[in-house]
């Protein structure tokens, strides 16, 4: 069973805490007494290390949005750069998707086996070298290539974040965590269209990857300084591919832990629809400006973030993952039928506020459903932290990178295939959660104790 709360990290303080590369805790350690125990490190102390694991994690998990983000606003200006069409050009964003997705699958179960620290700073090292090729690409189709290997090395920082703080937490610390990395990554999609719309202002598009090289830059010396070994080396797993694949297969074999997963990324699928369509949506079909795009995504993430940390610090706690997870999922259902009638004509010919609105309910109700799945999923695999979390992010990625190319099947001149990708997500999100995880039954609240 989980502990009901109890953070991880506090009882590494009086455990294990090794101070090598390979087995080093990322908390503060602990003195030793004359007769060779640790004792508790000064409350201070622990509160900068925790700060510390904190904003490394979050500017690990902001690799995915400033990735895609900052790129948003340019791509209407890579369709007519790289002389392509619209479709091939959001095929760059499919493409980074499919090796986050990818990497994933790789980089977890290495993790379990080598620990967090180096696959993630071999991954960091790729990336940026990944992202520094796409600012030169010379054709759309070299760009999809290369945005797929920088999907690829970036999915490290994603997947080992997410299992870093399993190693650290359990429960609704567990939750509380995830919220709070939510309120650290969030900030990438506010300020990253932002920063993109900025740089188109002075430079073209391929400078917006020399930035996102430089920002890899800058958060590989941080991994490499300040986060250290989360994984103790009695813990990981010896075995090879074989025993990884045998994890795995375990893992979906849990009908909650898969339930929870499907529909998270389901809902993470409704999301992306917007990013994908968004850019064509506000600046081509509704006349706005980048700037002005930029803008209004970034009002959105503040929902998010905002939903997000009324989770962490309000309703974990007192209200169950649960409730709160169906609450999000409802209110997700109910924007994307509301985008869906208003985008089809049903009121007639709206302007751009009322879809506006709809777009924020939407990406706010995310707070809710993102870090209730992650934590629900995670609760139940103690014993495959990195191959858990790989799958969870390999499914997000993967619907999320099939919903981007069906949101402009109809063209660039209609939003009705964006509202619709959303409707069929976020129904089928909730229906996996009613149906595969059956909260009233309080199964979920029950971690796995298969040593797959």
């Amino acid at each position: 069973m989980p502990d009901s709360g109890a953070s991880r990290a506090q009882r590494e303080q009086h455990e294990h805490i090794p101070t090598s590369s390979d087995g080093a805790a990322t908390g503060a350690p602990a003195a030793p007494t004359a007769a060779g125990a640790p004792t508790t490190p000064p409350p201070a102390a622990a509160r900068r290390a925790g700060l510390l694991v904190t904003l490394v994690l979050g500017g690990l998990t902001a690799v995915p949005p400033l990735s895609m983000d900052m790129y948003l606003p340019a791509l209407p200006e890579v369709t007519d750069s790289l002389h392509a069409p619209a479709s091939t050009v959001q095929l760059t964003l499919t493409a980074c998707l499919t090796g986050m997705a990818l990497g994933q699958l790789v980089v977890g179960p290495m993790s379990d086996r080598w620990g967090r620290r180096k696959p993630l700073i071999l991954g960091m090292v790729v990336y940026v070298i990944a992202t520094a090729i796409c600012a030169v690409a010379p054709s759309a189709e070299l760009l999809i290539g290369f945005r797929l290997l920088q999907g690829l090395a970036g999915a490290a920082g994603i997947v080992i974040s997410r299992a870093v703080v399993r190693d650290l937490y359990d429960g609704d610390e567990m939750a509380r965590f995830f919220s709070t990395l939510m309120l650290i990554s969030g900030v990438a999609p506010v300020i990253a269209p932002v920063i993109g719309g900025q740089v188109l202002r002075f430079t073209d598009w391929r400078g917006i990857f020399v930035v996102l090289a430089l920002v890899g830059v800058l958060l590989t010396l941080v991994v490499w300084k300040w986060l250290h070994e989360t994984l103790p080396p009695s813990e990981r797993h010896t075995g090879g591919v074989g025993d990884a694949l045998r994890t795995m297969r375990g893992l979906l074999a849990d009908r909650v832990f898969t339930g929870y997963m499907v529909a998270g990324s389901l809902a993470f699928a409704a999301l992306f629809a917007y990013v994908s369509a968004s850019p064509f949506v506000i600046q081509e079909i509704y006349g706005a400006s980048p700037q002005t795009f930029s803008l209004l995504f970034g009002i959105n993430s503040v929902g998010l973030i905002a939903v997000g940390q009324i989770n962490g610090k309000l309703l974990v706690g007192r209200v169950s993952l649960d409730k709160a997870l169906g609450f999000g999922l409802a209110v997700i259902s109910v924007a994307a039928v509301a985008l869906l009638l208003m985008t089809s004509g049903v009121f007639g010919e709206l302007g751009l506020l009322p879809v506006a609105a709809g777009l924020f309910v939407l990406m706010s109700a995310m707070g809710l459903a993102m870090p209730n799945t992650n934590t629900q999923a995670l609760m139940r695999t103690r014993h495959a932290a990195g191959s858990a979390s790989a799958l969870l992010g390999t499914s997000q990625f993967l619907i999320g990178a099939i919903a981007s190319p069906l949101v402009g099947i109809a063209g660039e001149r209609t939003a009705v295939p964006m509202a619709v990708v959303q409707v069929v997500c976020a129904l089928s999100a909730a229906a996996c959660f009613l149906l595969m995880c059956r909260p009233w039954r309080g199964g979920a609240r029950t971690e796995r104790q298969s040593t797959d």
